[in-house]
């Protein structure tokens, strides 16, 4: 009960830092300005995005097919991508969590142990860290000038802090190795013991499934596959953010390293643990383009209101789909022989 109500508490502080950040948008702006703005906007070049973000999907649930049949297990790419699906629309909701509703769906639909998937989850999230990390970097050399004076602007109380801080950051880290060695030494220590005990079993198996889940990429045998989906899905969506601009007349003039740009430091706003990315992409998004392009902030508020409610909307109305189809097929055979 504790903990369901530390989870509600964490749930609300976050939606209300959301919201928050929603505001903090829209502050100072002519609502009806906005509107207006939104109401002439071109929505071919939405509609075109919202395609192309569909695409990306079904390359992402390809590429999860690849780790999944690394491990000897079989799926089909419909199960995969309509349980992908569902975990974007749970994460609409609930941050994080369709990582693992998405895991769920999947086991149950085609008989593959949940902590194998989720391991498999683990490693494709890492490899997406890793792209977008590059796109960031790639993002601040070849836009260098442009980036300076925005990054000053937004990080420089930030380093100040963290720097000012050091010394507890310092002491915090030694203290937690320190922990971390210790639990190590107590496990090793009294690994026999605790073989013998139920719940130290199934927590060793479900830990033993995740790893291997995680070395699916070393084991896998369509490497270049792998790489050659992952390209695919950064492309789309790096096209995907980089069409819309093309609703307004001020955006229009944008260029696709501009679309990477707003890709590479837009996608903080949606990895943030706020509901739906709500606020925190539109800060974001407003921000770059307000101070890096000079876009009026009208403009921004309504490409970056446009763009989000797109993507929300289909992943509420796929997912939705998603999982009604895998409740009516649920009882079709599953697809787990080994190879």
């Amino acid at each position: 009960m504790r903990k369901q109500v530390i989870s509600i508490l964490n749930y609300l502080l976050f939606l209300l830092l959301g919201l928050g950040l929603l505001w903090l948008s829209f502050r100072k702006l002519n609502f009806a300005g906005v509107w207006n703005e939104m109401r002439h906007a071109d929505y071919f070049w939405l509609a075109l995005s919202l395609i192309l973000t569909l695409i990306s999907h079904v390359f992402r649930a390809a590429r999860w097919n690849l780790l999944i049949g690394a491990m000897n297990y079989k799926t089909r790419l419909s199960s995969t991508f309509f349980s992908l699906m569902t975990g974007y629309l749970v994460n609409t909701g609930v941050p994080r969590l369709g990582e693992f509703v998405r895991c769920g769906v999947l086991s149950k639909k085609e008989n593959i142990p949940f902590n194998s998937l989720f391991g498999t989850v683990i490693s494709e999230r890492f490899i997406d860290f890793i792209v977008l990390v590059l796109l960031i970097f790639l993002v601040i050399v070849f836009q260098l000038q442009l980036m300076g004076d925005f990054l000053h602007q937004y990080f420089d109380p930030f380093l100040n802090k963290l720097f000012s801080n050091i010394w507890n950051i310092g002491i915090a880290g030694i203290i937690f190795f320190v922990l971390m060695g210790g639990i190590y030494w107590y496990l090793k220590k009294n690994k026999h013991r605790l073989n013998q005990k139920p719940f130290y079993q199934k927590i060793h198996l479900f830990v033993k499934g995740v790893l291997d889940g995680i070395k699916t990429i070393k084991k896998m045998n369509h490497k270049g596959l792998f790489i050659f989906y992952t390209f695919m899905i950064w492309l789309f969506y790096a096209l995907m953010v980089y069409y819309p601009v093309r609703m307004f007349a001020e955006t229009a003039g944008l260029t696709f390293v501009d679309g990477l740009t707003l890709l590479a430091i837009g996608s903080l706003g949606i990895v943030a643990p706020v509901p739906g990315g709500i606020g925190a992409y539109h800060f974001i998004i407003k921000a770059i383009l307000t101070e890096l392009y000079h876009i009026s902030a009208q403009t921004a508020i309504s490409f970056a209101t446009l763009t989000h409610a797109g993507q929300t909307l289909l992943n509420i109305s796929v997912g939705s789909l998603g999982y009604l189809i895998l409740f009516i097929t649920r009882f079709q055979k599953p697809k787990n022989e080994k190879y």
